[in-house]
């Protein structure tokens, strides 16, 4: 009866979907059916169908986007399955598949920070979208800030490196067969941060998993991204004179936009290309009395230390320093870099559980007393396999036809932006330029913040924002397309809307450049209009 009643739901949307000349894919299993299927170290824990709009989350309060999205989902089957592929490892997964109108394509979801948990919110979109969708906790349930999970785990470890992404993508292509008794046709992944890391992780160990990979920017070096913050908070927390209050992020940032603004012929608060912004700190250091619209010397010096990154003793790069440009707004250093009060900027989160719970096992280190090389040493020892994704080789993604698409905001405060273009360059010394221009493109998004927002345009379809589903302004259409109809992507418009809210319309358009070239502007013309921008490379 319950198959019956599956199959009487899907052949009657597939009429609507038909005659609107819409894909139709009726499930020829039912959903409840799923929960007796055997999965290898695993098992279903939960097969249910979920009617249109009707989803709500298992934990946690979600965002009003995500809200938003749950409520536009149409019915789907929903798939919980617990898999254990080591002693102490558990990793629970979730695929949701449309009941109708399935485009025959799998789109896996990553995660951010520590993970913890599913990004349901994304998943959303995917299934509303056509899609067949997975995500997973990578292996364990928590806050994304916090790893006290890791400590005496060192498989969870493992799952939270890489296991848990690859395990998930082969359970939901099992699961995908078992309900529409096809395969997808193609799978794609797309995440930023950790979910960058994740991404490429994919690319790099599990080449066969995905078609189309995007990568956000990844924090694939991750033992030297917070070693380099290590080094970094070090100094920002040495004594309490060098400590920068928020309070001073809009005096730094118009300091910095009086002096490079205009460098790239438009003064638009976007720096184009941050590396030919050589700003001096000491501009803007205090002639008289301490205030929000000044430095005293010792936060000159910690400032100077934040643009530099982390380095050794001896001045050997850990990890590069933040760019100039975007320090400002809800999506800048107020929360990444300086926090409410000295010790809670979420760099400093991340950096303590990380080197309290996977590096050294005691709750109890303290990064005042650290010292930064040995750290490094512990790290790169005891993490960088499991977590670092910075194999340069992608041969065999590559000779099996896959396409990656890596991202970054110029204006990232979280990870240096500098870091993918070293991994970048990296893979095409590896296999040289033109083998990598036939399978992987970089854009370096100028004024954008982590993953999306800032003074610049930042919505270009990544990680879910809106953007028109094309592949001159969308990322993911664009990498569809390439993987599809080898085709590879150009320019993509990127949009800005007014105060970041699509409701308040559009406030400028500008063109994200395959790199290395950058948006040049042609001399006349509204400069918010992406129209009179031409990609080019920058001359020396």
């Amino acid at each position: 009866m319950l198959a019956m009643r599956s199959y009487s739901i899907c052949a009657c949307a597939c009429v609507s979907l038909i005659a609107l000349g819409l894909p139709c894919s009726a499930a020829v299993a039912s959903c409840e059916s799923l929960s007796g299927l055997k999965l290898p170290d695993g098992k279903v824990t939960t097969a249910v169908q979920v009617a249109a709009g009707a989803f709500t989350p298992p934990r946690g309060k979600p965002s009003k986007l995500d809200t938003d999205r749950f409520q536009k989902t149409p019915a789907f089957c929903r798939v919980v399955a617990e898999v254990e592929p080591a002693q102490d490892s558990h990793i629970a997964i979730e695929v949701w598949m449309p009941l109708a109108g399935w485009n025959r394509k799998y789109r896996g979801q990553g995660n951010g920070g520590f993970a913890g948990s599913v990004a349901y919110g994304l998943m959303a979109l995917a299934v509303t979208r056509g899609y067949a969708t997975s995500g997973s906790d990578t292996g364990h349930q928590g806050d994304a800030t916090e790893a006290s999970w890791a400590l005496g785990h060192p498989q969870q470890i493992i799952d939270f490196g890489y296991r848990a992404v690859h395990e998930t993508a082969e359970r939901a292509k099992t699961i995908i067969q078992a309900f529409y008794d096809e395969g997808a046709q193609r799978s794609y992944f797309e995440s930023c941060s950790d979910g960058g890391r994740e991404a490429l992780m994919e690319a790099q160990r599990f080449p066969e998993d995905y078609d189309g990979i995007i990568a956000g920017a990844p924090a694939n070096y991750w033992t030297h991204l917070l070693t380099g913050g290590l080094d970094v908070e070090q100094t920002m927390l040495a004594k309490p004179a060098n400590y920068i209050p928020a309070s001073k992020i809009p005096a730094i940032a118009s300091a910095v936009n009086r002096a490079c603004d205009a460098l790239d012929g438009v003064k638009d608060s976007i720096l184009n290309d941050p590396r030919q912004c050589h700003f001096d700190p000491a501009a803007i250091q205090c002639k008289g009395s301490d205030s929000d619209a000044c430095l005293t010397p010792d936060q000159v010096t910690t400032l100077r230390k934040i643009y530099a990154g982390g380095k050794l003793p001896d001045g050997t790069q850990i990890f590069p320093g933040l760019m100039p440009g975007g320090e400002d707004g809800d999506g800048g250093w107020k929360n990444w870099v300086m926090g409410p009060a000295p010790g809670e900027a979420d760099i400093s989160k991340y950096v303590n559980h990380y080197f309290q719970d996977m590096v050294f096992d005691n709750p109890q280190w303290n990064f005042h007393q650290a010292n930064v090389a040995k750290a490094l040493r512990a790290a790169d020892k005891r993490t960088a396999k499991m977590l670092n994704s910075t194999n340069p080789d992608l041969s065999a993604f590559q000779k099996r036809g896959g396409k990656l698409i890596l991202y970054h905001g110029w204006n990232d405060p979280a990870i240096a932006p500098l870091n993918t273009i070293h991994y970048y360059n990296t893979v095409i010394g590896k296999m040289n330029a033109s083998t990598v221009s036939q399978f992987v493109r970089l854009y370096m998004v100028p004024g954008m913040q982590h993953c999306a927002r800032g003074p610049g345009p930042s919505y270009f379809g990544q990680v879910g924002t809106p953007a028109e589903h094309d592949p001159q302004h969308d990322v993911y259409s664009a990498l569809e397309e390439w993987v599809e109809q080898d085709r590879a992507p150009g320019a993509i418009v990127a949009t800005k809307y007014t105060d970041d809210d699509p409701d308040k319309g559009v406030q400028m358009t500008r063109p994200l450049c395959v790199y290395p070239e950058v948006a040049k502007y042609k001399g006349s013309g509204d400069t918010n209009d992406a129209a009179n921008f031409s990609c080019a490379v920058e001359k020396e």
